[in-house]
């Protein structure tokens, strides 16, 4: 009796002893990363992320279980857009929804694993697309890098980003008639489609292309002091300083290279420069123009915003 009674005891001490050896076992097991929403949420720079997915209605989503890869726009990327949170106020949730689902992936891709490209086509979870590069310098998405990779999540990844992703509002022609900092390129452009070159056709048609766009001080600066004077200017002249403007090919400024002289579409060559800031100049420039604006992404291209015009 006193053997199978201290046997009885062995047997129940292991027994203890195993299953709280599988607690603690079980206490030591990785915790499972949160979610996307979540993630956002708990972002000590992502305020404005989680305001635009709150009110975009896409917290259940990104809370789902995806998987989803996130091209995050920090509070600084909001900023440096010119978005605030009463743009997003102003905005419906359709509208946000479009922007946030512009920016997110039906799959789960590490940097690792994005393509080389350079601009590989990639279709996101609003039916449009973006253009992805990873080269030696990192990860880019329209032009635009990825300032921290790889934020795990249990429904996908998280890519943060220093610029807000804009879908394309339609194609070059349709982007600048939207900009009303554009109105003296769009008189350009159908006063030169008069003559035998039809510009407008040309920058509506598939592409792609990239534009270095001339604000209306750039026009002005340069001698048109109105609408008018451009209206009064001869139309293969205006041609052939607007087909100077354009590079076939979409170049993002991630594709900038300093000293580089693309080709354009009137034959002749432009010089970048990314010494002190990118720049831009034509062949009779006596100074080279500021690139200050890019990356404004059209259905058949992309556009650059610079403040003079270039000439041939």
């Amino acid at each position: 009796m006193k053997l199978r009674s201290l046997m009885s005891i062995l047997s129940l001490s292991l027994l203890v002893f195993a299953v709280s050896s599988c607690d603690k076992e079980d206490d030591n097991t990785p915790a499972a990363p949160p979610t996307i929403t979540s993630q956002v949420v708990a972002g000590a720079n992502l305020s404005l992320l989680e305001s635009a997915v709150v009110k975009a209605n896409l917290a259940t989503t990104l809370d789902g279980a995806g998987p989803y890869t996130v091209f995050a726009p920090t509070d600084d990327a909001f900023a440096a857009s010119g978005i605030t949170a009463s743009t997003i106020n102003t905005l419906t949730a359709a509208q946000l929804q479009t922007i946030l689902l512009y920016h997110t992936l039906p799959a789960e891709v590490f940097a690792a694993n994005v393509p080389a490209g350079p601009n590989a086509k990639v279709i996101t979870a609003s039916g449009d697309s973006v253009f992805v590069t990873k080269n030696a310098t990192g990860v880019y998405v329209n032009g635009i890098n990825v300032t921290q990779a790889d934020i795990d999540a249990s429904n996908g990844v998280i890519h943060l980003i220093s610029r807000v992703l804009l879908p394309p509002a339609g194609n070059i022609v349709e982007v600048a008639q939207a900009n009303s900092n554009f109105s003296f390129l769009v008189a350009a452009v159908l006063r030169a489609s008069t003559g035998s070159t039809n510009v407008a056709q040309i920058l509506s048609s598939g592409g792609p292309f990239t534009v270095f766009a001339p604000t209306n001080d750039a026009f002005i600066a340069a001698g048109f002091a109105n609408i008018a004077a451009i209206n009064a200017a001869d139309p293969n002249t205006l041609a052939s300083i607007l087909t100077y403007h354009v590079i076939p090919g979409r170049v993002f400024s991630s594709d900038l290279t300093n000293g580089a002289t693309p080709a354009t579409a009137n034959g002749a060559t432009v010089t970048i420069g990314l010494t002190g800031g990118a720049t831009v100049k034509g062949k009779t420039n006596t100074t080279a123009s500021n690139i200050i604006g890019t990356n404004i992404m059209a259905r058949n291209g992309v556009v650059h915003v610079i403040d003079k015009v270039l000439l041939p």
